[in-house]
């Protein structure tokens, strides 16, 4: 959050409201009308360029030996939310105060539509999150020896049983996401200021995804205020903020807000 670029825009983020819903209506007219307000991109922007998806890259596979389920996430939606805090639109402005308020001033039409909040109600409800995904299941996975431990269990002198509720969590490190993009139009490549624990990964997965060679995407970290795992792979707001440094032409910073960041 301290990199400073010349003549740089900044971003804010629209995010849903809903748990589960369609978008039947996005209206931007006003938005796009108030001071200083540059670009806002949607899902149809990301679109049109011919960006990809994010999907988990973890090598695991269920107990029968397939792999699994990985449905690609779109890093702005445009059809249906998913969950409270997904990301909409993209608002870039001269300020950042400029761009909160455009952001707020986006009028969304959300169709409601049943929400699974428990896990244990999750696996084969009716309301499946990806229609891809049968039952909610995207992975059934087991470690160890099973029999063992179903014949520990039979021979014991006692056995207790327990259920245990894991209260909500979030990592919250010191500095939360932020990023700075930046693109050269004579070279085509990108570059991305960002707090993040490994520059070779990410920068490999954001150029798959924004579908550029791996060396037209350069990610440069310098300290980092903590991570813990959670900085490692790309997000879906570093996409339309890529974006937007390509198609404004200048650079374009955002940072995560710690409310923001927990809902996300």
């Amino acid at each position: 959050d301290d990199v400073r670029l010349p003549v740089q825009a900044y971003g804010a983020i629209l995010r849903s409201t809903m748990a589960h819903a369609t978008i039947s209506g996005m209206d931007l007219t006003a938005a796009r009308e108030m001071p200083g307000v540059l670009a806002i991109y949607t899902a149809e922007d990301l679109a049109a360029a011919g960006y990809g998806g994010l999907a988990c890259k973890l090598p695991l596979k269920n107990r029968d030996g397939t792999p699994l389920r990985a449905p690609v996430r779109p890093a702005l939606v445009g059809d249906r939310v998913r969950f409270v805090g997904e990301a909409i639109a993209f608002v870039v402005a001269e300020t950042l105060a400029q761009a909160r308020d455009a952001a707020e001033a986006i009028e969304i039409d959300f169709d409601p539509l049943p929400a699974v909040v428990l896990p244990q109600d999750s696996a084969g409800a009716e309301t499946l999150v990806h229609s891809d995904v049968p039952a909610n299941t995207a992975l059934d996975w087991e470690h160890g020896d099973a029999k063992a431990v179903e014949q520990a269990f039979a021979t014991a002198a006692h056995v207790t049983k327990v259920r245990l509720v894991n209260n909500r969590v979030v990592p919250s490190p010191i500095e939360t996401r932020s990023a700075v993009a930046a693109f050269d139009p004579e070279t085509g490549g990108f570059t991305l200021h960002i707090g993040c624990q490994g520059v070779f990964g990410l920068s490999r997965g954001l150029a798959e995804i924004m579908k550029v060679e791996p060396d037209q995407l350069r990610v440069l970290t310098r300290e980092v205020g903590g991570s813990f795992g959670m900085k490692a792979t790309p997000y879906p707001e570093y996409i339309p903020l890529l974006h937007a440094a390509r198609d404004l032409g200048r650079p374009v910073r955002w940072r995560d807000e710690r409310t923001e960041a927990f809902l996300s």
